[in-house]
């Protein structure tokens, strides 16, 4: 298994971040209250009934952080270790995500407390089609948009919006973002988050002078995100020296063959075993020397206990919250330059958004538009961090949470309260 840690509650985390930002920003307490918190938050008992016969209730959430700038926007995960504080966590993120790459959203986030590995497609459906049932009176095209997130994928999306538009009587392709091309998914989407990642790093290394090609990188993480920045780093011509997934890592000096990796993993569902490669255990990947570490897993993966450990001189944060606020300040002693997620890692929104437009003009555009306007969002939302890291002399995360938080705040100010 990766190397997390639970111990630090990422719903605090956010917080303690969010009050951060917020203290640089000098915000005032009646602003505070008013986007700090999430607007709504849903817990449901979710009844599946199983292959066996016997019935298993789950639970569910639906956590709706902010509409000031526009419908929720945020995934759904399938995760033994999904909780409601997490949820709350992502969805807060995710506000402050979509405001850093200036998308008209706001931050949501869901999730069922299940272990997708043990379930049939059949009982994986059936709980879909049920969780979306519950949370329906939350979401919609024009209010709360879900997407895939861990474990979840463009079938998941299909069942939702099947589901939804049942109810509404005609096909809703906008109620969700991350569907099979064939039903109003856009090209593009599925390596939208690694895409981004790749993007931010190319600006941090062009900001630091250093040249990407030939450059060391241990991925940790080598799902969806984590292999396809492995991928478009590997053509750039970095040496992508190590990769882990949930079953393991492997390790070679000279570079892994990344698209045969990706073979591999496809195949086998693992990255155990690759030829050419040996295997080191998650502890040992975080504390490769390195020029850029890639975390791709879950949340909390360096915290107090390892950052010292860490000899990467680059973090792209391609997971949501893989630092604990410890970390940062470990890391920061250390002149480790940090990509935070709500930058790094926003590709997926971004073209999550694109989708929802093509969606909602039904008009589609070509793979090259959608990486060319990617590339330019992600690419204005570096420079817009980095001036403010630059100007005030903050850490880049602080940084891009007051990019972030500080045009939420101009949103809410500006809107007033009502009644």
């Amino acid at each position: 298994m990766l190397t997390t840690k639970l111990a630090d509650n990422a719903y605090d985390v956010a917080l303690e971040n969010f009050d951060a930002a917020a203290d640089a920003l000098q915000l005032d307490n009646d602003t505070r209250e008013m986007i700090k918190y999430p607007e709504r938050v849903l817990t449901v008992t979710v009844p599946v009934r199983l292959d066996d016969g016997h019935i298993h209730r789950f639970e569910g959430y639906r956590v709706q952080h902010s509409m000031v700038r526009g419908p929720a926007k945020g995934g759904i995960r399938y995760h033994p270790q999904v909780t409601l504080d997490e949820v709350k966590a992502l969805a807060t993120w995710m506000t402050w995500k979509c405001a850093v790459v200036n998308i008209p959203f706001g931050g949501a986030k869901g999730g069922i407390t299940c272990d997708p590995k043990r379930m049939s497609p059949g009982e994986l459906q059936r709980m879909t089609r049920r969780y979306t049932s519950a949370i329906l009176p939350l979401i919609g095209p024009e209010q709360d948009i879900p997407a895939p997130d861990v474990y979840t994928n463009p079938q998941t999306m299909a069942w939702i919006m099947d589901t939804y538009s049942m109810t509404k009587g005609y096909p809703i392709p906008g109620v969700v973002t991350g569907k099979p091309i064939s039903l109003g998914g856009s090209l593009g989407r599925n390596e939208a988050t690694g895409r981004g990642v790749f993007y931010t790093i190319q600006s941090a290394c062009e900001h630091l002078r250093r040249p990407l090609k030939g450059a060391t990188i241990a991925v940790q993480g080598f799902g969806n995100a984590g292999s396809i920045a492995a991928q478009l780093l590997h053509e750039a011509g970095a040496k992508v020296i190590a990769v882990s997934d949930s079953t393991g890592c492997v390790y070679n000096r000279n570079g892994l063959n990344i698209p045969e990796l990706i073979l591999l993993k496809a195949l086998s569902g693992h990255v155990e075993g690759f030829p050419e490669s040996e295997a080191i255990s998650p502890a040992e990947l975080l504390a490769l020397k390195c020029d850029i570490l890639v975390p791709a897993a879950l949340e909390n993966a360096i915290h107090a206990e390892n950052a010292s450990a860490v000899r990467a001189t680059m973090i792209a944060e391609a997971a949501n919250g893989p630092l604990t606020p410890a970390a940062d300040r470990i890391l920061e002693s250390k002149g480790v330059f940090v990509i935070p997620d709500i930058l790094c890692n926003a590709g997926g929104v971004t073209v999550s958004y694109f989708e929802w437009v093509q969606d909602e003009q039904h008009l589609f555009w070509e793979a090259q538009d959608v990486y060319n306007r990617l590339e330019h969002v992600m690419k204005t939302a570096f420079r817009d961090v980095l001036k403010i890291h630059l100007e005030k002399k903050v850490p880049m995360r602080i940084a891009a949470n007051m990019l972030g938080i500080g045009r939420v705040a101009e949103a809410v100010q500006l809107r007033g309260i009502y009644p």
